[in-house]
């Protein structure tokens, strides 16, 4: 049997409540998680301390700790496995705009290249906040969100996951980029 095949078959049995023997499962969905991985560190900035491998490493330790999921299928557990990473990528970020901000503050000389670049860690913020508050409005429109963007599915493939009709999730996709847009463009409240 194929690894795909595998992966849903060990998933599934999972759902039924037969145990789930992670040591079997991390090799047949390492290379995709890494590949999720390696798409969540290519937007954060070039000297990030976080590498792939250690992202993935990490969430699989959260998502297996955390034995209370039933994964419903393979879609749902790599959106599990992206929430995970997005989450330490969100706490990774906090951490470096409190270090930004004088905790524990550490000497560095100022030049003016510095002054130009984009700052990431605010930008992985401003969606991580812009998501929360889309889930408080619309919780189907922030999962697809997720699906399409951190775990990086196609419409089609969100949309199963999601149970929609790919017509329905082709319009939340839309009504959820313009509201995320509004959002994080516009002005922000106190």
């Amino acid at each position: 049997m194929e690894p795909v095949g595998d992966v849903t078959r060990m998933l599934e049995s999972a759902s039924r409540g037969e145990t789930l023997d992670a040591s079997e499962l991390l090799p047949l969905v390492y290379e995709e998680l890494r590949r999720i991985a390696a798409s969540k560190m290519g937007q954060e900035s070039a000297n990030h301390t976080l590498q792939p491998t250690a992202l993935v490493h990490e969430a699989w330790l959260r998502m297996i700790r955390t034995s209370s999921h039933r994964f419903d299928g393979r879609a749902q557990f790599f959106a599990v496995a992206a929430e995970a990473m997005r989450r330490i990528l969100v706490e990774s970020a906090r951490r470096k705009l409190s270090l930004k901000r004088g905790n524990q503050p550490v000497r560095e000389d100022l030049h003016e290249s510095k002054l130009t670049q984009p700052a990431p860690s605010e930008e992985m913020l401003a969606v991580h906040e812009a998501l929360e508050r889309l889930a408080d409005h619309d919780t189907t429109a922030a999962e697809l969100v997720k699906l399409r963007y951190f775990v990086g599915m196609t419409m089609e493939e969100a949309a199963v996951a999601l149970r929609l009709p790919l017509r329905s999730a082709e319009r939340i996709w839309a009504f959820a980029r313009a509201w995320l847009r509004q959002e994080i463009g516009g002005p922000r409240a106190g």
